[in-house]
């Protein structure tokens, strides 16, 4: 039986507060956390993304009671990223309440943690979030909050991540995110012919259609939005029952 596609609304949180950008830059407030979070569960959504776009040591504790309040009332899947350094704050974070923890620079800069973290805590709690900008023919990984090129080739470090564990990739595009212009297929698609594990598309939704693209052409296991859902434009409900009717699996709704 084919798994369902899943709707993951992601929550930018800065200071404790949700803030949404364009190209992660221009970053404004447009919620609470833990009020958005559970709202987004009433709509159907099959996860929830934090990421910590502050991921300054003195946010961690603020970061971490947003995750605990959170985890009181939500019963879908939580995961954050952002800020995450080392084992202990994978572990950490796992602890206030997460379900998966995402990494991104750190892994890069000691891939050794990707396995670690899946030998601790199994495969399914690591996420390996890879924030990809567009180089030549390819893409290149780049590290804290997108501001440090590495120099590696995207699909190969996300076949790498997989291959040591990681259970997702979190695939960003940074050419496209807060655009609104739509997702990299191209650059899904490259990404998921690569793994073994699902990817959740990232950066650039806009609309429904956009939605339906990467998890069609995209071939995307999931796709991860925000501006449309924190600015009211589309509930989740709105957008599952548009995937049906394309003919998308998606986990059905119940109204509350």
């Amino acid at each position: 039986m084919p798994l369902t596609k899943r709707i993951i609304p992601c929550l930018d949180v800065k200071d404790g507060a949700v803030v949404k950008g364009i190209c992660f830059k221009g970053l404004r407030s447009v919620g609470d956390p833990p009020t958005l979070a559970v709202e987004y569960q009433r709509q159907g959504a099959d996860e929830i993304v934090f990421l910590d776009v502050n991921a300054s040591v003195s946010g961690l504790g603020t970061m971490r009671s947003a995750v605990r309040k959170t985890a009181e009332n939500l019963f879908i899947p939580l995961t954050v990223g952002g800020g995450i350094r080392s084992f202990e704050d994978v572990r950490a974070n796992l602890l206030a309440g997460a379900d998966k923890a995402s990494i991104n620079s750190a892994a890069v800069e000691d891939p050794k943690l990707i396995s670690r973290c899946a030998e601790a805590f199994g495969s399914q709690c690591v996420v390996v979030a890879i924030d990809a900008k567009r180089k030549g023919d390819g893409w290149e990984v780049y590290t804290r909050s997108g501001s440090r090129a590495t120099g590696l080739d995207a699909v190969a470090w996300a076949k790498e991540a997989a291959e040591r564990g990681a259970g997702e990739i979190l695939l960003t595009s940074m050419d496209a995110d807060g655009t609104k212009n739509g997702y990299d297929i191209e650059l899904t698609r490259a990404v998921v012919r690569s793994v073994h594990v699902p990817v959740i598309a990232s950066g650039g939704c806009g609309r429904t259609e956009h939605i339906v693209d990467v998890l069609k052409r995209g071939e995307a296991d999931a796709a991860l939005a925000a501006s449309i859902f924190h600015y009211g434009e589309l509930t989740v409900a709105d957008v599952k029952r548009a995937l049906e009717a394309e003919g998308i699996l998606v986990r059905k709704v119940v109204e509350t």
